[in-house]
């Protein structure tokens, strides 16, 4: 019996919907600090990398799309979690609780300015078999 090959080979990115464009790009790129490294020619929308994930964040509306803000978070990897969060804090990122530790890992969440979820997380040890 042949096999075929699979039909999804990877993700190529995720995308993250925004009323407001300039103020995600804002947020995105210079709160976060994450590298812009695309937008999509006229149209209110761009790529941010995370290192081993595009986020697009992209205007509903201009693509007539329905706004909908995530509200499962999108899990952003730190490598010190008590330096990121802070510097996070200092840049006027509010998060919701305390630090959560799973006994694997430390998370904390937080919103984009439209209400999108986000956390940062970092495993320091590795998951039980």
């Amino acid at each position: 019996m042949t096999s075929s090959p699979p039909l999804i080979t990877g993700t190529d990115f995720i995308t993250i919907a925004t009323k407001d464009f300039d103020k995600a790009v804002n947020f995105y790129g210079g709160v976060l600090g994450l590298e812009e490294s695309k937008r999509w020619g006229q149209m209110p929308a761009a790529e941010f990398e995370t290192g081993n994930l595009t986020i697009a964040v992209l205007q509903s509306d201009a693509f007539g799309i329905e706004f909908r803000a995530n509200n499962h978070p999108v899990e952003l990897r730190v490598e010190d979690f008590e330096a990121a969060r802070s510097e996070l804090e200092q840049r006027g990122v509010e998060f919701k609780g305390e630090t959560l530790d799973s006994g694997v890992c430390h998370q904390a969440f937080f919103e984009d300015p439209d209400g999108n979820a986000l956390a940062i997380h970092h495993r320091y040890a590795p998951a039980a078999s």
